[in-house]
């Protein structure tokens, strides 16, 4: 609440006896989100996450972050809120009317807790991916589980540079009216060709000098104009120009974002069981050395799977990795024992 700032907490006394369905609804405040729903509560975790899913999306937000409801003061076990968030999640999101929600987020503070919450998302993605509906509710929705890192610098709207070069029309005509009325067909005209793109996504503020170039390629072959708007939320891009291309250079930005949010997702997923499980390789001085999380995350998914063997890079070396004796051999035949830890859940 003091972060949220005054405004906030002078919203909450005034709508405190107007609360509806156990909770009541304020601006962000300094918070960098449009919306706060402040929970009254009552231990009932898994209502509480459905009311508040289906708050959001007849308000029609696109996302949402929860904390780790009720593990506070209320003292609930965090395994028990983990398996009650999450069956909440599960189902909503498969429900065929969710037309806006589209990222569900869970707020893990306390890394004592990271381990039930990873088991119950994981238990539900191996018992999804065994039933034969065409699309698991893990794929209908970026759910994931984070952890909050502020940010000093301001995000900041923009244009990307554009030369344009202009034309100009020059009329003569027997009248100022056959004039006037052929200026008003001119610019009818080339009104018919603009067209006007938004695509709103979290994933837009994490766009780096790789994407900018990707944009500012895009916008130097097409004839678009390409703005993008970090201050609102979520973040949006704006393509507006010549109709096909602005329907091209749209399907090529989309194409972006889904592929910087496949990428966090495996990050967050890596990061996470990296805090339970850690692989590690013997090193040249006899000691063992730690797997980036990437490859941690898929060995540690290969032995879940029971698979016998993997393919991995050590020191850009190709290794064939035999899960049964955590021996690592490359194409030589030299070897490299495995170490698979599981790290204190207290820490």
């Amino acid at each position: 609440m003091d972060a949220a700032g005054s405004q906030v907490a002078n919203e909450c006394a005034q709508y405190a006896g107007q609360r509806q369905n156990g909770f009541i609804t304020t601006q962000g405040g300094n918070l960098l989100c449009s919306k706060i729903i402040h929970l009254i509560s009552d231990n009932q975790v898994k209502s509480q996450v459905s009311k508040v899913l289906h708050e959001c999306e007849q308000r029609m937000y696109k996302s949402v972050a929860f904390p780790a409801i009720g593990t506070g003061q209320a003292g609930l076990s965090s395994a028990k809120v983990a398996d009650e968030m999450l069956d909440a999640i599960v189902e909503f999101a498969r429900q065929k009317s969710v037309q806006h929600l589209q990222a569900i987020k869970i707020v893990i503070f306390q890394t004592n807790m990271l381990r039930d919450f990873y088991e119950s998302m994981k238990k539900r993605e191996d018992s999804d991916s065994s039933t034969t509906e065409s699309e698991s509710w893990l794929s209908m929705f970026k759910c994931k589980l984070f952890s909050v890192k502020q940010s000093s610098e301001k995000k900041k709207s923009m244009i990307l540079e554009k030369k344009v070069n202009l034309v100009t029309f020059q009329i003569c005509g027997e009248s100022q009216e056959k004039v006037d009325a052929t200026e008003s067909w001119i610019k009818d005209l080339i009104l018919k060709e603009q067209f006007e793109n938004t695509i709103s996504d979290e994933a837009i503020e994490n766009f780096d000098e790789t994407q900018f170039a990707i944009l500012e390629d895009l916008q130097r072959r097409k004839q678009v104009t390409i703005e993008i708007l970090n201050k609102l939320s979520p973040p949006q891009i704006k393509i507006s120009g010549i109709s096909r291309d602005v329907c091209s250079v749209s399907q090529e930005v989309q194409e972006i974002v889904q592929k910087i949010k496949s990428t966090e997702e495996e990050q967050s997923k890596a990061e996470l069981l990296y805090n339970l499980v850690e692989w590690r390789y013997l090193g040249s001085n006899d000691s063992f050395v730690a797997f980036d999380k990437l490859t941690n995350m898929q060995l540690e998914n290969a032995k879940m799977a029971k698979k016998p063997y993997l393919s991995v890079k050590i020191k850009n070396k190709n290794y064939k990795v035999d899960l049964n004796t955590l021996r690592a051999t490359d194409d030589r035949g030299k070897t490299k024992i495995l170490q698979r830890v599981k790290k204190d859940e207290g820490k």
